[in-house]
């Protein structure tokens, strides 16, 4: 995939979760609180509004919940959303699937891997079928 916009340090709400990329790992928030999970990261709580929030790291797996296939000329390519083992969604892309309108399907389990992106220290979280 080409490179892909990255936010604008600082960014308050996000770094920490750009931050953890670096280190190869996908982090989410959960609201110390209400103990709700919150995703994608933010300065308060979706549930209580409280910006008590601890950051946590999720071990990177998870189903496919919905996936649509991109057609293009340089090659077809899936994007999902993912359901993760630890109760948040996010919207990623599905990497390394063969005819991914053949090959992907809903409640199929992923991975979280990294991809690098040129002229950045960030890592894009991608998924890969397990």
């Amino acid at each position: 995939m080409p490179n892909r916009p990255l936010p604008r340090f600082p960014e308050p709400d996000t770094e920490p979760f750009w931050e953890a990329t670096k280190r190869g790992e996908l982090a989410y928030q959960q609201c110390n609180r209400c103990n709700s999970l919150v995703f994608t990261p933010r300065a308060h709580c979706d549930t209580c509004g409280s910006p008590d929030l601890a950051w946590k790291v999720s071990k990177g797996e998870g189903v496919i919940y919905s996936v649509s296939v991109v057609v293009d000329r340089n090659g077809d390519y899936a994007v999902a959303y993912i359901d993760l083992d630890e109760g948040f969604r996010m919207f990623s892309t599905v990497v390394g699937v063969d005819e991914p309108m053949k090959n992907l399907q809903c409640g199929q389990r992923v991975r979280v891997e990294f991809e690098p992106q040129e002229e950045s220290e960030y890592l894009i979280p991608v998924f890969r079928l397990v």
